[in-house]
This record gives structure tokens, sequence and C-alpha cells, in this order.
């Protein structure tokens, strides 16, 4: 899959702050976005933009001259916040088992967060206008995810605790396995949010069934 992310630039576009000095008053202007954006991003205007940030429109329009190039902003400044970049695989587990609860917990946890839910709407309704973030941010959360849990499935086949072929495959199972359900829940409002006791009882379901798939036979 192409690295749509890289095309995103890491610094504000010229132009986006007069002197490019102002670091404070840049960020307050994104931190207006990201509430004012929780309305979705056709709902939110510039005005609205500029009110929740405590700007003048005049100021706002001097930092962003769109609210494309805002909420592009938003999104690139997010991807190192994205749940699947904080959730880290325990490494030093040498049982699958064990390694992929921990994990699934971790994920499940960060990703079901009300925040997060939040942000998955907006990027999801602005997706079909806006095709270029929304697949930036599937590769800098979700697929980020896949790639990371990939590579720690590639050791236990190497270590003979799993018998993979396709471990790209079986991390997007392990993951849809983990959140499927649970997300579909959320983001239709069915439920507010994951008790802990909710999160374990799923994630401990998806590993039992990962394990019956791609389990290594036993020696003898």
């Amino acid at each position: 899959m192409e690295a749509i992310v890289a095309s995103l630039p890491e610094t504000p576009p010229a132009g986006d702050a007069p002197g490019q000095e102002d670091g404070a008053k840049r960020r307050q202007i994104m931190e207006g976005a990201r509430s004012a954006f929780l309305a979705g991003f056709d709902a939110a205007s510039m005005n609205d933009i500029a009110r929740t940030a405590g700007v003048s429109k005049g100021t706002l329009y001097a930092y962003f001259d769109s609210k494309e190039a805002l909420f592009e902003a938003m999104i690139r400044e997010e991807r190192a916040q994205q749940p699947e970049r904080q959730c880290l695989f325990p490494d030093e587990e040498r049982d699958p088992g064990a390694a992929l609860r921990i994990y699934g917990r971790r994920v499940v946890a960060k990703v079901t967060r009300p925040d997060s839910i939040a942000q998955i709407r907006v990027v999801a309704a602005a997706a079909s206008k806006f095709p270029r973030l929304g697949q930036a941010f599937y590769e800098a959360g979700p697929f980020f995810g896949i790639v990371r849990l990939r590579e720690r499935l590639d050791g236990f086949v190497a270590e003979g605790t799993l018998a993979i072929d396709d471990t790209e495959l079986a991390a997007r199972q392990f993951i849809d396995l983990c959140l499927g359900d649970a997300l579909k829940r959320l983001l239709f409002a069915v439920v507010e949010t994951l008790t802990p006791d909710e999160i374990g009882e799923t994630v401990d379901g998806s590993v039992a069934l990962f394990l019956k798939a791609y389990g290594a036979p036993t020696r003898g």
C-alpha cells in the first residue's frame, strides 16, 4: 500500500502563520478546531472554529486559508497520537497467548475511548470528500497497528510458537476479532463505553479463537 501519510507535510504550509513565530496562537486555533469538528466536518464553519478557538475570523484566516487546510493540519498533527501508535506490544512476553491478551486489551481500551470514537466519526464523515485525508488517517492508525502486530507475529512464527502462512492477514483478523463488534456498537451509539470486564472478555475470546486457528502443533 502506498504510504499516503508521507505525502502530508510535517511542517505547516508556508503562509499558515505570519513569520511562523506564533506557535501558541496556532495551538489555540487547533484546539478550537478539534472541538468544532466534533459536530462533523460539514457542520463546522470557519465562524464556528474562530468562535470556539477564541480568535477573530481574520486571525484564523491568517493561519489557515480554508477549512480543508485546517482539517488537514489537524489530521497531520494528530498522527502521532493515534491509539494504535500508543499501544506497545509486550515484547518481553514470549508466550503468544499472553502477549496477545495484553496487546489486545491495550488496543481496545485506547481505540474505544470517547475521544477516539469521536475522531473516527469525524474522519469517516469527511473521507468521501477528502479521500487523501481518510487514507492518511487509516495508514497512521489502523494500518500502523496491523504492521506492528504482523512484525511480532513474524517473530512468533520464527520461534515456532505460531503457525501462520500470511501474518498480515492474521494481524488484520486478530484486530477485527477484538474490535469489530465493539467498535460498531460504539460508533452507532448502541453503548457509550466499554467496561474493563467487557474488554477483557472480548479479547480473551478473540485470543482463544486466534490460537485455535494459528497455534503451532504441539511436539510429540
